[in-house]
């Protein structure tokens, strides 16, 4: 099968979106844990910060990513033509 420019542009633009979300989890997950001591020294709600983000804010961050590539996603499928259309 022949890839069309409309092929390669919709996996470049999956490729990005992908990348900087990964990116974000990364930071999400790995980083705010690297530096969690000298976050807590921030409060927020109350608690420190690393604590929040490790009970809660965290788990916000990853729904917000899972729900921000479905909305992009969709949108990039019926910009390309290749979303699941109904079916007559």
């Amino acid at each position: 099968m022949q890839l069309t420019q409309t092929h390669i542009d919709y996996w470049q633009k999956n490729l990005r979106l992908t990348a900087v979300l990964l990116a974000i989890w990364f930071v999400a997950t790995f980083v705010l844990a690297w530096y969690a001591i000298p976050l807590a020294e921030f409060k927020m709600f109350g608690w420190p910060f690393s604590f929040y983000m490790a009970a809660q804010g965290s788990l916000i961050i990853y729904v917000l990513i899972i729900g921000y590539y479905a909305i992009a996603m969709r949108k990039s499928d019926i910009e390309h033509g290749v979303h699941e259309g109904e079916e007559d």
